[in-house]
């Protein structure tokens, strides 16, 4: 009789490949049992990666597949382990459901891209969503269906150290780089093998973490949270994303995992998201510290009822669902509800028709590492590099000088260029600044090293053989910055400061008289206002990956004209944090002839860099805007166009930039915001007219009675360069 009933729910199964999805889950659905739909919600961290064998469950991972009472696993790596694993689940275990792997690849599997933040500032989408696409090609040979990313956090306050996860402040800016990486991971086709599912997160205000302090309070108006923080979400949602993941962090008193407005009236009901939600590690343990919860039991109620689907390695849902079902206290609907998102998104990666795609041993062989995809990282590397400051044209550098000192705690680290959130990224891939400039130069230049100092430590026992090398110099190319563990989860900082005595050793090499280049390695942006006063020129390169010293060493010898451009505002003083470009005005906006007015005493109001900054090797020069028409009706687009040219001796990539204010709206606005850029590539002496198109839905905003419409009025746009430098035109929205 066993026997028959097994035979009877395979068939069952078979006959349900030949339906649609919707009517495939359906069919799986029907055959489970209450303890079997439990599990498809429960997530473990395997322990091959960067987690433990879990031990919690007080069973081994085999023996929970075996039973059905494990739906997923995050940090099982390799196309060997992770087929031994499904061969439980998918001939082992009574319905056969197969399981779904995950993996943090924020920035890459094997082959280290540059890190996120870094991307975001090459300004270009396809870029990014290539590069999403070659790390998926990469962590699906080896295994994975499932990244938790892209992180699309807006943030405002460069103390949170997850900043270096996302792409800045600007949520236009956010958007498209959400949804290039979301139609990277994802492809054409989600059932292929070389795609895997995104997973945004965190949803949502992660990244407006009170004091930039990583898990902190987050408390903003309605308006706030939906024009600025959910609209990458929203975009990377439409653009077809497979999952979410809920944030750590309350919103006006809601944790997220427990936060039935967020989680099913906006995402399921106003989005028709269909996908599923899966929690943080332990977000829905968290209730009881963050005060809504009593215990783990109650914990896991609150979550399924707000729409938080799958469990990571809380335990609740494995200890507390079943019963909470049996008790009335969670309905039936609100569970198959859940497994029959998580069932979506397994026949949707085709992991019922062929779970063993992903574990091609010859494959992930020939994919790990492969010329091509060094090949994208070193492109990804050089656009992602922001040249802050070129006194006098200094850069690009000679190739025929003599003798260069490379100086600095930075400069020949080969761990630190992975960045935060490596995954398998492994050191001795890593080309160091000090390799890069020696593959660069060959044996045609002298080119010594010297430490000088340590990232975090106050010894300057090392600056005496750095100046003495840097006196002996042609040049002297200094690289600080942060290690890559002050940036990314739980690497908050007070201070933008450079760390240790490094700014101290900064201005020791400076006194030398040698021209001096400062190289930032960094997650954030630093204060570095003496540097920027003080030396020649001055290179952001963030995190960049494998290709890091390569790829610097291209931008500085001239074989790569820099076209990066800043994603977030940098602060002369952390005590203008948070600033950020698109803030409001003040009904006492800074006037220096009066004193009643809101400034700081001590120190400007502006940034040292602005949000969209970034130098060329070359110049470029705006004409004055030219408007198709000056006043246009509520349902009505108009053309911007302005003419730019290259203005130097040599040609360049630039990014052109169109920001608009609406002056006069039932709530107040930005004082200016980004909707909309294109980035060029002009011969020098070129000259090219760009054409831009404001839309009705580029000039909508949330009103005062909370209404996504176009309010008529007057309103400035500005093109140009970065966020400051720009010509500006008027025009007027009639009814």
């Amino acid at each position: 009789m066993k026997k028959f009933i097994l035979f009877f729910l395979v068939c069952s199964i078979s006959f349900a490949q030949k339906k649609t999805i919707e009517q495939r889950v359906d069919s799986v659905l029907a055959l489970m049992t209450l303890d079997e739909k439990v599990g498809q919600l429960v997530q473990y961290s395997g322990g091959w990666a960067t987690g433990t064998e879990t031990e919690k469950s007080n069973e081994g991972s085999d023996a929970l597949i075996l039973k059905g009472k494990v739906g997923s696993f995050l940090n099982v790596v390799g196309a060997e382990a992770t087929k031994k694993m499904q061969k439980i689940a998918v001939e082992q275990s009574r319905l056969k459901i197969p399981l779904i792997f995950g993996l943090d690849v924020i920035h890459g599997f094997r082959a280290t891209f540059p890190i996120p933040l870094a991307e975001a500032s090459s300004w270009n989408p396809a870029l990014v969503e290539k590069s999403a696409r070659w790390q998926a090609i990469e962590a699906s040979s080896a295994g994975i269906h499932w990244t938790f990313n892209p992180m699309v956090d807006i943030a405002r306050d460069p103390r949170w150290g997850r900043i270096m996860e996302g792409s800045g402040e600007d949520p236009y800016l956010g958007s498209l780089m959400a949804v290039a990486r979301v139609k990277g991971y994802q492809g054409n086709d989600l059932s292929a093998n070389n795609t895997i599912a995104a997973c945004i997160k965190h949803f949502a205000g992660y990244g407006g973490a009170e004091g930039g302090r990583d898990y902190n309070t987050v408390d903003f108006s309605e308006r706030t949270f939906r024009e600025v923080y959910l609209r990458p979400f929203k975009a990377a949602v439409e653009a077809g994303a497979a999952t979410l993941m809920a944030s750590f962090n309350e919103i006006g008193g809601v944790p997220s995992s427990a936060n039935k407005f967020l989680l099913t009236k906006i995402l399921r009901g106003e989005w028709k998201f269909d996908g599923f939600v899966v929690s943080d590690w332990n977000s829905i343990g968290e209730l009881i510290p963050h005060g809504v919860a009593k215990d783990l039991k109650h914990a896991g109620e609150l979550a399924i009822k707000a729409g938080l689907d799958m469990d990571m390695e809380a335990n609740s849902y494995y200890n507390h669902l079943a019963d909470l079902v049996k008790e009335g206290k969670v309905s039936p609907q609100i569970l198959d509800e859940s497994v029959r998102r998580v069932l979506r998104i397994k026949f949707r990666l085709g992991l019922f028709d062929d779970p063993y795609k992903y574990c091609d041993v010859e494959r992930e062989k020939k994919s790990i590492m492969s010329k091509e995809i060094i090949q994208a990282t070193l492109q990804s590397a050089r656009e992602s590099i922001v040249l802050l400051k070129n006194e006098n044209k200094f850069l690009p550098l000679k190739k025929d000088l003599k003798k260069i000192a490379v100086v600095g705690p930075l400069a020949n680290s080969k761990d630190n260029p992975l960045g935060g959130w490596d995954q398998q990224g492994n050191p001795k891939n890593v080309v160091t600044v000090l390799d890069g400039i020696k593959n660069k130069l060959g044996e045609n230049t002298e080119i010594n090293y010297e430490e000088g100092c340590t990232i975090e430590g106050n010894e300057k026992d090392g600056f005496g053989k750095a100046i003495n090398l840097v006196k002996t110099s042609d040049i002297a190319i200094v690289v600080v910055g942060e290690s890559r563990n002050m940036s990314g989860e739980a690497s908050s900082r007070a201070t933008l400061d450079l760390p240790g005595v490094q700014e101290s050793f900064v201005e020791e090499i400076q006194k030398t008289g040698r021209p001096v280049i400062v190289i930032l390695m960094n997650g954030r942006p630093l204060t570095i206002t003496w540097i920027q006063q003080n030396v020649s020129a001055v290179i952001e390169s963030w995190y960049l990956g494998i290709q890091t010293g390569n790829a610097i060493a291209d931008v500085l010898f001239g074989d790569y004209n820099p076209s990066g451009k800043l994603p977030v505002t940098f602060p002369r003083y952390v005590g203008q944090v948070p600033i950020y470009y698109n803030h409001k005005n003040t009904g006492r906006p800074y006037d220096p002839k009066n004193h009643y007015t809101s400034y700081y005493m001590d120190l400007e109001n502006t940034p040292l860099y602005p949000f969209g900054y970034g130098l060329s090797y070359t110049t470029f020069s705006y004409s004055d805007i030219f408007l198709s028409k000056n006043k246009i009706k509520k349902d009505e687009s108009l053309t911007v166009s302005v003419e730019v040219k290259n203005s130097g001796t040599q040609d360049g990539t630039e990014v052109v930039q169109l920001y608009i204010r609406d002056l006069v709206g039932s709530v107040t606005r930005p004082v200016k915001e980004l909707k909309d850029f294109t980035k060029i590539f002009l011969k020098a002496g070129e000259s090219k007219k760009v054409e831009f198109t404001i839309t009705p839905e580029k000039l909508k905003f949330y009103d005062i009675n909370m209404n996504f419409v176009v309010e008529p009025g007057d309103f400035k746009v500005f093109v140009g360069t970065n966020s400051v430098d720009v010509k500006e035109a008027l025009f007027t929205v009639v009814d």
